[in-house]
């Protein structure tokens, strides 16, 4: 079965954000439900589930949604297994992927160079580290991020060090990436080596430099689907390499996963992130109707749907 975030606030009705993914289910004739997300961030997991229905037989589920801290997802897999239903990445699995550093063991040698300083909050960030952590990269260009998210369409403000010899500049950024990132800070700060990538535009409203990327979904060691990540720009013609890649998620512990790639302007393909399939965004390019497919095909309707 396929699970929703319900639309806040507003009863049984799918998150408008994902009404048209609902929807496709529904087309190919797979069961789907819906999840009050408030609810379950409130700690209320029963009532959260109050429109999931009670399996007879333990069957596999599909989360469908937006991004949960992992021990929210832990919740969430603890309570659909009373009614039957098993996540189909386990809390471990999805952990895996959705904080960088439990995974980047895969990817290292694929990735750019990344450090990580783990911290509970903003408040808890070791700043005699992250001096060290930036002293480590020179004169180098790098990138500020948390364990799950950057601030990418706050380029220059929150997210883009071009030196990180320049202690005051590099500070300022990181500063403004932790304020601005609150509560929703996650795990721990990330530095990662800026690489230059093959440019494709700049974003029409933030102004962010886009490069030519791609998001690859992975479902038990395959890739089911691959599409241009961003909806602005014109991609060329050439081929992504996914016996490569394939190759690399092969060493990744989930069952459905996302890889985004991109070409360097040298010509080297490379990973720049993983995360959990079921809370990764739909490029607006991508096949839906051939991820679903796939999807579909690891999670059979119940014989008493």
């Amino acid at each position: 079965m396929f699970l929703y975030p319900a639309e806040p606030f507003a009863g049984r009705v799918p998150d408008e954000a994902y009404a048209q993914e609902q929807a496709l289910a529904g087309r190919l004739q797979r069961p789907s439900a819906l999840i009050d997300i408030e609810a379950l961030l409130d700690g209320q997991a029963a009532r959260a589930l109050r429109w999931v229905p009670h399996s007879p037989d333990l069957h596999p589920a599909l989360y469908r949604g937006w991004m949960l801290r992992p021990e929210v997802y832990e919740t969430l897999y603890t309570a659909l297994q009373q009614r039957n239903w098993q996540l189909l990445n386990t809390p471990a699995q999805y952990l895996q992927t959705h904080h960088l550093p439990e995974s980047f063991a895969a990817i290292a040698d694929h990735s750019p160079r990344t450090l990580w300083l783990p911290a509970t909050s903003p408040d808890e960030v070791d700043w005699s580290a992250v001096r060290s952590a930036l002293s480590s990269f020179g004169p180098a260009a790098v990138i500020v991020k948390d364990y799950v998210k950057s601030r990418k369409h706050e380029w220059h403000e929150a997210c883009f060090i071009p030196d990180a010899s320049d202690s005051a500049h590099a500070t300022q950024v990181i500063q403004t990436f932790l304020t601005r990132q609150g509560h929703e800070f996650q795990g721990g700060l990330v530095l990662r080596a800026f690489e230059d990538f093959a440019a494709l535009t700049e974003h029409s409203r933030s102004g962010m430099p886009l490069t030519r990327e791609y998001r690859l979904f992975f479902l038990d060691g395959h890739i089911i689907s691959a599409g241009e990540y961003w909806e602005e720009g014109e991609y060329p013609a050439a081929v992504v390499p996914l016996a490569q890649f394939g190759v690399i998620g092969a060493g990744v512990h989930s069952r459905f996963f996302t890889m985004d790639v991109a070409q360097r302007a040298d010509g080297v393909w490379r990973v720049m992130e993983l995360g959990d399939g079921q809370v990764a965004g739909l490029p607006e390019r991508l096949d839906r109707q051939r991820l679903y497919a796939a999807l579909s095909s690891v999670l059979p309707k119940p014989a008493h749907g």
